[in-house]
């Protein structure tokens, strides 16, 4: 039996803009949302292309991601980061899976 490679997945935090969508689930009188989300990928460029195309699925419309790093990197910088947040995290990288942390509606 061949050994399993260690993985070299990783859990990038990344905050997402979306648009309205018909169906997108959002509050009807919402004009968009910011979404939380933790996403696993080998790089962070993988990381946004799969949550992008996670949340297209989802009937939402993804306007603008931006990326905070992984959890070291955010450790670094200095972020507070909670045992639900990491939890959050680890979840993700072991399910190789786009976990929507928080949600955010914007109103005019």
């Amino acid at each position: 039996m061949a050994e399993k490679k260690p993985s070299k997945q990783q859990v990038f935090t990344l905050l997402v803009e979306i648009g309205r969508k018909q169906g997108d689930g959002l509050p009807d009188t919402a004009t968009g949302a910011a979404l939380v989300i933790y996403a696993s990928g080998v790089d962070e460029a993988e990381a946004v292309r799969e949550t992008v195309a996670i949340l297209k699925q989802a009937d939402t419309a993804p306007l603008d991601v931006s990326g905070y790093g992984t959890l070291d990197e955010r450790l670094a910088e200095g972020h507070e980061i909670g045992e639900d947040e990491r939890d959050l995290m680890q979840r993700a990288l072991d399910e190789n899976a786009v976990i929507v942390a928080q949600m955010t509606p914007f109103y005019d």
